[in-house]
């Protein structure tokens, strides 16, 4: 019996122990303006830093529900070029990888695997097929993020990225991208007692239309309620489609936190509803 009492005593001392030793649990030894987000390089990913010599893997998955989808039958090969709206539907799974090379530079790579649907409008006169379907590859891209100048109780800190989409999906037309894509972007932070706040917007050239615009913008908040718990909310854009996004994130150990994410279209080109679920692990 009281090798029992030992052997649990043992569990949940190595329990507690497990869970106070995460860099997100231990900021209390922080500064007011880091204690929400701690010391890392902004990521692409909502709410989430990466450190010198850190590892993130983060599989995830999303689904697309728009019932006014903006297309043209033209874009999609069907000749004719005018604007309808359909209804789409989206189930993609993907994979986030992140690597901390220095204290002031990181890379990313995400890739995403998808199935799609459009149903076409009812005043849509074309020959394009009442329901189109495509699944494959999506989205594939890469990203550098660079610190420019670390936060400290006077300044902000200031970063930024530059994007890479691949071209591998040529064939297709609702899924993957087909042409080469560029961004590149900058923002900044600064954290305050009441949360940490960040501003970003970015120019990108789109090599299908061979134009430069302007590209995503977004300000987000972040805050970080407990040692186990943190969330961000958001208004993202790109020219005339703009979200309202949620990330909560539950830390459930030193190295592994569950992130749930939800996007709602506040315009009416915006994907009206796109919910993400995963799980992220820092090494």
């Amino acid at each position: 019996m009281r090798k029992k009492h030992i052997i649990s005593m043992t569990i949940f001392v190595s329990g507690m122990f497990f869970f106070n030793s995460s860099p997100v649990f231990a900021q209390d030894d922080l500064p007011y303006y880091l204690k929400d987000r701690g010391t890392g390089i902004a990521t692409s990913m909502f709410g989430t830093y990466i450190n010198k010599g850190e590892f993130i893997i983060y599989p995830f998955y999303e689904y697309y529900h728009d019932q006014d989808a903006e297309y043209e039958p033209k874009e999609l090969g069907y000749g004719l070029e005018k604007e309808f709206r359909g209804h789409f539907r989206g189930h993609e799974s993907l994979i986030f990888l992140g690597y901390g090379i220095t204290e002031r530079l990181a890379v990313e790579l995400e890739a995403a695997v998808m199935t799609a649907k459009l149903d076409k409008a009812k005043d849509d006169t074309s020959n394009m097929p009442d329901k189109m379907e495509e699944s494959g590859l999506g989205d594939v891209e890469s990203q550098l993020r660079w610190r420019w100048r670390e936060e400290t109780i006077n300044r902000p800190e200031i970063f930024g990225y530059f994007e890479t989409v691949f071209p591998l999906q040529k064939s297709k037309k609702l899924i993957g991208t087909q042409d080469w894509e560029f961004k590149l972007g900058s923002g900044i932070t600064k954290g305050y007692q009441w949360g940490a706040m960040t501003l970003r917007a970015a120019i990108e050239y789109d090599g299908a239309e061979n134009k430069v615009e302007l590209g995503e913008y977004a300000i987000e908040y972040l805050k970080r309620v407990s040692k186990l718990f943190r969330f961000c909310v958001a208004i993202e854009g790109s020219q005339d489609e703009v979200e309202f996004i949620t990330d909560l994130q539950f830390h459930i150990s030193p190295q592994a936190c569950i992130k749930v994410n939800n996007a709602f279209g506040v315009t009416s080109k915006a994907t009206d509803y796109a919910p993400e679920v995963g799980v992220l692990f820092h090494f």
